[in-house]
C-alpha cells in the first residue's frame, strides 16, 4: 500500500494535471469559435464553384477537355493527399483520418494498384510511415504556420498539379476530418485528380453563353477548383483540431476530478488507519504500565 506522503504527492500531481486540462479546454473553446466560423463560410462557396465548374464540364468533352477533367486515361497509380494536425491532444482525430486512409491503401494494393502519399501535418506521418515506408511520396510542412490557410492551401494545390503534369500518378484523393460538432468530426475521402465533374449543376438548366470558350474558363477554373478544396480541407481539419481537443481536455479534466476523489477517500482511509493505530499503541502501553 502506498505511503500517505506518496499518496498526498499524486494527488497534487492530479490537481496540476487538472489545472492544464482546464486551462487547454478553455484556449481550445475560445479558437473553436473561429475556427468552426471560418469553415462553415467557406462551404458555400466551394458548392457554388462546384455547380459552375459542373456547367462547364458538362459542355467540353473529349480532346478539348483540360487534363485535370479528362484525367490521364488510366488510374493505376494513386496518390493519397492526407491532412492531419500538427499537435496532439485532440483524441482519437487523427487516428481516425489515418485508418480511412489505410483502410483506402489497402483496397487499392489489393486491386493491383500503385499507392503513395502526400502528407500535410506531423500528426499523420509516424503510423503511416511505419506501414509504408517506401511510399511516402512528400511531405508538407504546416508546423511554421500558426493557421494555415489560404496560402498554403494554394502551394500544396501547386504541387499537386505539378506532380499530376510530370506523370507523377493519375489519380489523387484528399483525406480530412468534416467538422460536425465538437462531439463528432467525420473522416471524408474526397477524390480531387482527375476533378470530379458533378453529377448535378444549377447552372446545366439554363442556357448560358461563356466568353471565352468552355475550354479556356476550365482551364483557369479547374486549378481554382482545386485549391479551394484543399483551402476547405485545411480549414475543416483546424475546426475538427479544436472541437477533438476541446472534448478530449473536458474529458481528461472531469477524469482528473475522479482521480482525485478517490486517491483522497484512499489518502482519508490511510490517515485514519495510522491514527487508530496509533491510539491501540497508546493504550496499550498505558495499560501495560
Amino acid at each position: 500500500m502506498a505511503s500517505l506522503k506518496e499518496l498526498k504527492d499524486r494527488i497534487g500531481s492530479v490537481k496540476s494535471t487538472q489545472k492544464i486540462t482546464k486551462a487547454k479546454q478553455m484556449v481550445a473553446a475560445a479558437k473553436l469559435r473561429r475556427a468552426q466560423a471560418a469553415a462553415e463560410a467557406a462551404r458555400p462557396y466551394a458548392e457554388r464553384l462546384a455547380n459552375v465548374m459542373g456547367s462547364l464540364a458538362g459542355k467540353v468533352s473529349g480532346e478539348g477537355a483540360p487534363k485535370l477533367l479528362a484525367g490521364t486515361g488510366s488510374d493505376q497509380r494513386h496518390l493519397l493527399v492526407v491532412v492531419n494536425t500538427d499537435k496532439g491532444l485532440c483524441g482519437g482525430l487523427n487516428s481516425n483520418i489515418v485508418k480511412e486512409v489505410k483502410a483506402k491503401a489497402r483496397e487499392l494494393v489489393a486491386a493491383g494498384k500503385q499507392v503513395e502519399f502526400y502528407l500535410v501535418g506531423k500528426k499523420g506521418r509516424a503510423p503511416i510511415k511505419r506501414d509504408y515506408p517506401e511510399r511516402i511520396k512528400k511531405h508538407f510542412d504546416t508546423s511554421t504556420v500558426r493557421n494555415p490557410g489560404y496560402e498554403e492551401a494554394e502551394a500544396i494545390a501547386e504541387e499537386l498539379i505539378e506532380l499530376y503534369e510530370n506523370g507523377a500518378f493519375d489519380v489523387a484523393h484528399l483525406f480530412y476530418a468534416t467538422f460536425k460538432s465538437a462531439l463528432v468530426q467525420d473522416p471524408t475521402t474526397q477524390q480531387i485528380i482527375p476533378v470530379p465533374a458533378p453529377e448535378t449543376a444549377e447552372e446545366s438548366k439554363a442556357a448560358v453563353e461563356y466568353e471565352p470558350d468552355e475550354e479556356e474558363i476550365l482551364a483557369e477554373l479547374l486549378p481554382r477548383y482545386l485549391k479551394t478544396q484543399v483551402f476547405g480541407a485545411l480549414l475543416e481539419i483546424a475546426a475538427s483540431e479544436q472541437g477533438a481537443s476541446m472534448t478530449a481536455m473536458d474529458n481528461a479534466t472531469r477524469n482528473a476530478g475522479e482521480l482525485i476523489n478517490k486517491l483522497t477517500i484512499q489518502y482519508n482511509r490511510s490517515r485514519q488507519a495510522a491514527i487508530t493505530t496509533e491510539l491501540i499503541e497508546i493504550i496499550a502501553g498505558a495499560e501495560a504500565l
